[in-house]
């Protein structure tokens, strides 16, 4: 069954109601602003770019040598904390919970990807964090204890117990702010 709905016709005396109502109007002047467009960036750039900025934040230098043995058991410990926490580092009794696998990078990227770890470290809320270098030529094994004794955040640090990569590793302990809810 199909309903039929009458047309409703507008009565001529609507029409000069809103005629009377608008009366005295003036049609208005458009202005016309042209706003120039911004190129849009995408997202991954933006990210890349802060990463980088983040990591600029701190440089490792090359030329600084610290008074620390890099030929035996790497072992250290910032003058202001607690000469425990390297023994609590050797017998494993921090977990890291990050772990940076630097096989196959050259200096330049290793110092890159050390300031990302730090900073991740400090934007996690996370204490500790592994960091393999492996063995191999040797070079990153000498100079990553080098980089990391400049970073200020950086409280301890001690050659990783076995399971976790023995002579080519190294377990940090990064200072985080004592208020958890501060993360930058």
């Amino acid at each position: 069954m199909t309903r039929e709905y009458p047309e409703v016709a507008m009565a001529s005396d609507d029409f000069d109601l809103f005629r009377d109502a608008i009366s005295g109007t003036q049609p208005l002047k458009q202005d016309t602003v042209v706003h120039e467009r911004k190129a849009t960036r995408f997202k991954g750039e933006v990210i890349a770019e802060q990463k980088k900025q983040h990591q600029a934040e701190f440089y490792f230098s090359d030329e600084y040598v610290p008074d620390i043995d890099t030929h035996g058991t790497i072992n250290f410990v910032r003058p202001c904390a607690d000469k425990y926490l390297a023994k609590q580092l050797r017998r494993g009794d921090y977990a890291p919970e990050l772990i940076l696998d630097m096989h196959g990078m050259n200096k330049e990227t290793a110092k890159d990807e050390l300031a990302a770890l730090i900073h991740a470290c400090k934007k996690q809320h996370v204490s500790c964090a592994c960091i393999v270098h492996g063995i191999g030529e040797r070079i990153l094994k000498h100079k990553v204890p080098h980089y990391l004794v400049q970073h200020p955040d950086i409280l301890a640090m001690h050659q990783a117990p076995l399971e976790y990569g023995g002579k080519g590793a190294i377990l940090i302990l990064v200072d985080l702010p004592q208020n958890p809810e501060f993360r930058r």
